[in-house]
């Protein structure tokens, strides 16, 4: 492992790029995925081709990102997440130009990879152009305007598509990418690559079956898992209750806001010394987990107060995990573990409404959520059960 070096806090026209690359790649999945099945010419109809193309995308952001992270601690960060961001927007006027289904297949995969490329490498600069002190609220701005691009990408693309098609989605999508490729030529600066010392395949394996990867990045899943069953489900609790779409779109509006408040003041907090990565991870997850736990209530109650908390719970997690990964991974190897965690995350984004669903379709819906719940609660349960009296 390197000495770790002196780095100052990167000025704020730095980081914007970065915290840019973040909402795009928010953004770019969620509010195509929203719009994929709407109702313009161009949409999707048939529910196969839905699910294929959904699946397209993180398939692509499952096996490349551990690649991706790998190729960014052996070239550099810049490099990578410039030529992810372009590949992004070369991706997306594929379609905008060629308007053909073949075309929409090549388009959402070309995506899917290039992301896997830039969301890591953005991760490992946000890292790198920050002093340890200052990762909580470094990686807290991140998750922020990730978090915007999560609520905002479904509501500007159906107006999107709703205006002009997905073609126009698409064009959008690539103007964006291009101009933050283009942006972050000019702001962020060059880090080389770190000395490494050899690394076996089983010293691979060991740092990432070790407690101090494995903790962070679990809890990341978790968070995830929840924050994907609560897009997902709570609109569905809410309708068997009664409620409109208004009512429901809110509180999905609600939960993705709540996120990305939480995440800044989360990172503040680790920063000065008022919260510490254990305490915060298992603080997030109960939360998450009482969140779920609420959603079981019936009506307008159930929806709002579940929304809430696994809101909060997921934006108190995130900046933290991130935080706690980079404090403890040798800063050559930076890439590598936040690919490997963002790994880790899509997992639980499609394993989370899997359970649910499962759960649901055995037995109802209440119970699919009590199930997550108590998968969440799990875990801190456990070690304050194992921590020594004080």
């Amino acid at each position: 492992m390197t000495a770790p070096q002196q780095v100052s806090v990167a000025p704020r026209t730095t980081m914007w790029p970065l915290y840019a690359a973040g909402f795009t790649t928010a953004f770019g999945a969620h509010g195509i995925a929203a719009s994929l099945g709407g109702f313009s010419e161009d949409a999707v109809t048939s529910l196969l081709i839905l699910g294929g193309l959904l699946a397209l995308y993180d398939g692509a952001e499952v096996l490349l990102k551990p690649l991706f992270g790998t190729l960014a601690d052996r070239i550099g960060a810049r490099p990578v997440l410039l030529g992810g961001l372009c590949a992004f927007a070369a991706a997306s006027a594929v379609y905008a130009i060629a308007d053909s289904p073949g075309w929409l297949w090549a388009a959402r995969l070309g995506q899917g990879a290039a992301a896997s490329a830039f969301s890591p490498s953005a991760s490992a600069l946000v890292a790198r152009l920050n002093p340890a002190a200052k990762h909580g609220r470094a990686f807290g701005g991140y998750g922020f305007y990730k978090s915007i691009g999560y609520t905002l990408g479904p509501l500007l693309g159906g107006i999107l598509v709703w205006a002009g098609g997905l073609r126009l989605l698409f064009t959008v999508m690539a103007v964006l990418a291009a101009a933050v490729a283009v942006w972050a030529v000019l702001a962020v600066p060059v880090v080389p690559p770190l000395p490494k010392a050899r690394q076996t395949v089983l010293d691979l394996a060991r740092r990432l079956t070790s407690r101090t990867f494995l903790a962070p990045t679990a809890a990341l899943a978790g968070a995830t898992a929840a924050l994907s069953v609560g897009v997902g489900f709570l609109p569905v609790s809410g309708r068997t209750a009664g409620l409109g779409t208004v009512a429901t779109g809110a509180a999905v509006s609600l939960l993705a806001l709540t996120a990305a408040v939480v995440q800044p003041m989360a990172g503040r907090a680790l920063d000065e010394g008022r919260l510490t990565t254990r305490t915060g991870l298992t603080a997030g997850l109960l939360v998450t987990a009482a969140g779920l736990g609420c959603a079981t209530l019936p009506g307008l109650l159930g929806v709002l107060s579940g929304a809430t908390l696994i809101g909060a719970g997921t934006g108190l997690i995130t900046p933290l995990g991130f935080a706690a990964l980079a404090a403890t991974t040798p800063q050559e190897r930076l890439g590598q573990t936040m690919g490997s965690a963002e790994l880790g995350r899509e997992l639980g984004d499609a394993g989370g409404p899997l359970l649910v669903a499962a759960v649901a379709t055995a037995t109802t819906l209440t119970y699919g959520f009590a199930a997550l719940a108590l998968l969440l609660a799990l875990g801190p349960l456990l070690a304050l059960r194992r921590r020594p009296a004080t």
